[in-house]
């Protein structure tokens, strides 16, 4: 990935393509001062020098009946690299497991966000899937009650310094 020095102009286009991705360029130069052309020019530049990873829409997950999230943590047998990668691409498999996170500063080494309809289901994950794993030493699973932020959009202030 090439990587440039971001002005504000490409700043403020990152930031109103987080804000809704189907913002047309016209709206877009409108928005950050630039005619259709330039500025379609700059958002083609971001997009291929990696800065837009992709565009996705976001789903509601209680409207889609999935409305329980849990926080599952993993701790593994042993943690050399052919281990871990047999986890994450098992677990990469599992259409319930949002997020994987390999991680340090825990007795767990991974925090998978997990998405379910029920408790049922989970247990299902649970029992049939996630224990079944190759070296899986222990499971933790914390359930989320609530989530009071949820953010998609990245801040962009460190890169005005």
């Amino acid at each position: 990935m090439s990587v440039h020095k971001l002005d504000r102009t490409d700043r403020r286009i990152l930031e109103l393509l987080q804000q809704d991705a189907r913002l047309s360029v016209a709206d877009i130069a409108e928005q950050v001062g630039l005619s259709a052309t330039p500025c379609s020019r700059r958002i083609k530049r971001l997009e291929d020098s990696g800065y837009v990873a992709r565009q996705v829409v976001i789903l509601d997950p209680a409207k889609i009946g999935l409305p329980m999230t849990v926080l599952v943590h993993i701790s593994l047998e042993a943690q050399t690299q052919e281990k871990l990668r047999s986890f994450e691409a098992t677990v990469s498999e599992l259409a319930e497991v949002m997020e994987c996170y390999l991680i340090t500063g825990s007795t767990a080494d991974y925090v998978l966000k997990v998405v379910v309809p029920d408790l049922d289901h989970y247990q299902q994950l649970l029992l049939n899937e996630l224990t079944a794993i190759a070296g899986v030493r222990s499971i933790i699973s914390n359930f989320v009650l609530r989530q009071p932020v949820d953010r998609t959009a990245y801040s962009l202030d460190h890169l005005a310094r």
